[in-house]
C-alpha cells in the first residue's frame, strides 16, 4: 500500500519523499565522472600517433597485457571496452530521465531557456543534444572496438579512418564527446560544489573559463590526431609506405619467478 500511495502522490504514508531519485542522481554523477576522465585518458592514448607510430604500437601492446603475458592479448582490451560500454549504457539510461519527452515539455524548456538567457541553461541543451547523438555514435564505436580489438594500432586504426571512410563518423563523435563531456564535468563541479571558493559567482566564472580551455585543447588534439590517422591511412592505401612494422619496442615484463 505504501508503494502504491508513493507511486501516485510522490510521498510515503509518513509524508517522506523517496530517496531513489537522489540515489539515481548520485549514480549518474559517478558514472559521468568516470566516463569524463576516461575520455581524457583515451584521447591521450590515441594521440600517441602524433609522437610516433612506434610509440603508439608500444602503448597499444601495453594495454593488451604485454607486461603480464608472454604475448599481447587483444581480449584484454575487449574486456575493458565492454566494461566501459556497460557504464556508458547505465549513464545514458539515467540521463534519459531528465530529457523532455513530450512536445509540451520541450516547449516549456525552450521558453524557459529564452527567458533566462543563462549560459548554464543553454549548455544543458547542448549537453542533452550531444548526449542523444553519443548514444548511437558511442555505442557503435565501443562495439566496434570490442570485436576488433586486435586491429587497434598505427596500421589498423589508420586504415579504418581512410580506407573504410570512417573519419566523418569519428569527427562527429569527437565533437559530441568533447562538448558533452566538457559540459558534463563542469556541471558536476557546480552541482557538488567542487572548487567552490568564498565568492561562488567568481568561482563559477573561473570554472567556466577552465572548462572552455579544456574543451578547446582536447578538440584541437582530437582534430590533429584524426588528421594524422587519415594521412597515414592515405599513405598505406596508396602504397607510399608499407604496412606498419615496429622498428623499436619497449618491452616491460613483471618477473613472476620466486627466488629463494
Amino acid at each position: 500500500m505504501n508503494d502504491l500511495l508513493e507511486g501516485f502522490l510522490g510521498t510515503s504514508i509518513e509524508g517522506k519523499k523517496s530517496r531513489v531519485p537522489a540515489k539515481l542522481d548520485y549514480i549518474q554523477s559517478a558514472t559521468g565522472l568516470f566516463l569524463g576522465l576516461f575520455m581524457w585518458g583515451h584521447m591521450f592514448f590515441v594521440s600517441t600517433i602524433l609522437i610516433s607510430k612506434d610509440f603508439m604500437h608500444t602503448i597499444t601492446k601495453m594495454f593488451e597485457g604485454s607486461m603480464f603475458f608472454s604475448e599481447p592479448q587483444p581480449w584484454v582490451v575487449s574486456a575493458i571496452v565492454l566494461f566501459v560500454f556497460a557504464i556508458f549504457i547505465v549513464h545514458a539510461m539515467l540521463g534519459m530521465r531528465k530529457l523532455p519527452i513530450t512536445f509540451r515539455q520541450y516547449q516549456a524548456y525552450k521558453t524557459h531557456m529564452g527567458m533566462m538567457k543563462h549560459d548554464d541553461t543553454t549548455m544543458w541543451f547542448t549537453q542533452a543534444f550531444t548526449g542523444f547523438a553519443m548514444f548511437f555514435l558511442g555505442s557503435a564505436h565501443l562495439l566496434m572496438m570490442a570485436v576488433k580489438a586486435d586491429e587497434i594500432g598505427p596500421y589498423g586504426s589508420s586504415e579504418r579512418m581512410y580506407a573504410d571512410v570512417m573519419w566523418p563518423f569519428y569527427l562527429l563523435l569527437l565533437l559530441a564527446v568533447e562538448f558533452h563531456g566538457g559540459i558534463g564535468l563542469y556541471r558536476l563541479c557546480v552541482k557538488w560544489g567542487w572548487f567552490e571558493g568564498e565568492n561562488v559567482k567568481e568561482s563559477r566564472k573561473k570554472l567556466k573559463k577552465v572548462k572552455w580551455a579544456v574543451t578547446t585543447f582536447f578538440l584541437a588534439l582530437g582534430l590533429l590526431t584524426l588528421a594524422a590517422y587519415v594521412k597515414y591511412g592515405y599513405e598505406y592505401s596508396n602504397g607510399h609506405v608499407d604496412e606498419f612494422k615496429p622498428t623499436a619496442q619497449l618491452e616491460l615484463r613483471i618477473d613472476q619467478k620466486v627466488r629463494a
